[in-house]
């Protein structure tokens, strides 16, 4: 993005472009990878493979290695959000619609700024980003509300609390990176797939007994998916993410918070044959629009 003139260039607009699709399918890729092979498996499937891969690439492009505690902060922080914070949207697809999963996590800002305010910064939010937190979950509870009878819902909403503790995982993931030794950005994030995948292949092996004899029958259409989550969603999707968080203002780069369940939305509707009711699309929009009003309320 050109600072004065404010025009933004085409590797920005591209970057963007990339989260905001990226991510947005990636939803969709874990409902239709997860329809064998088990939640916690393909998720430990998926970030071994891909911490891997960025693995080479971070010592080939960074030349170093890790202090000892820089390597633990890492492995630590890639059992919050990777470990927990995305295994837990990967169970939470496998049993409920993606564009509704992806307008959960799009509350994650509500989690990230409420525990900063609380825990961290003590930077009280501003009357714009409360304002967006509290619109943000009314329109989940409007989505969610058990207080009323759904005839179309043919979900459970359990998978809600565990997605819920996932968004608080990655939220203190998030709050904790810049107060810890890290590695450099690549090998970091590497790492963190790694410990992530391995969290997730232990789970697999606690909660999910014979996962592992689900691989043979995975469909072609799994192994699309999950290639797609590997290369496309962990490798392409982060590497874009990563340029733009250096590249480009912090207020553009979070708008892929209200984008993202939009795309979802749209995917899961037009090839998962999610069905998206009138209550689902005003509450989406009730969401979307806490979120904006968040985003547009950070103080930087």
């Amino acid at each position: 993005m050109n600072k004065q003139t404010g025009v933004l260039s085409s590797k920005t607009i591209l970057c963007l472009l990339a989260v905001y699709i990226i991510w947005g399918s990636t939803y969709l890729g874990m409902k239709i990878a997860t329809k064998v092979v088990p939640p916690f498996l393909l998720s430990g499937m998926r970030f071994l493979l891909a911490g891997s891969i960025l693995l080479l690439i971070g010592y080939l492009r960074e030349k170093t290695w890790p202090e000892r505690r820089q390597f633990l902060s890492a492995c630590f922080i890639g059992v919050l959000l990777i470990g927990i914070g995305n295994t837990t949207v990967a169970l939470a697809v496998h049993h409920m619609p993606s564009g509704i999963v992806a307008l959960i996590v799009a509350a994650m800002h509500a989690w990230i700024m409420g525990m900063d305010w609380a825990f961290f910064s003590k930077q009280r939010p501003s009357v714009m980003t409360m304002l967006g937190i509290i619109v943000g979950f009314l329109g989940l509870f409007l989505l969610f509300n058990p207080f009323t009878h759904h005839e179309a819902r043919t979900f459970p909403l359990w998978p809600v609390i565990v997605i819920v503790a996932g968004n608080i995982c990655w939220a203190i993931g998030t709050l904790l990176v810049p107060r810890l030794p890290m590695p450099t950005q690549i090998t970091s994030t590497a790492i963190q797939m790694l410990s992530g995948g391995v969290f997730s292949i232990l789970m697999s092996v606690v909660f999910e007994p014979g996962g592992f004899r689900t691989i043979p029958d995975m469909t072609m259409e799994g192994w699309q998916a999950y290639v797609y989550l590997v290369l496309i969603g962990s490798l392409i999707g982060y590497t874009s993410y990563s340029w733009l968080s250096k590249n480009a203002p912090a207020r553009l780069t979070a708008t892929y918070a209200y984008i993202n369940p939009i795309v979802a939305l749209f995917l899961g509707w037009a090839i998962g044959n999610e069905a998206i009711t009138s209550m689902v699309g005003f509450a989406a929009a009730v969401v979307i629009c806490g979120v904006i009003l968040m985003t547009l309320g950070r103080k930087s």
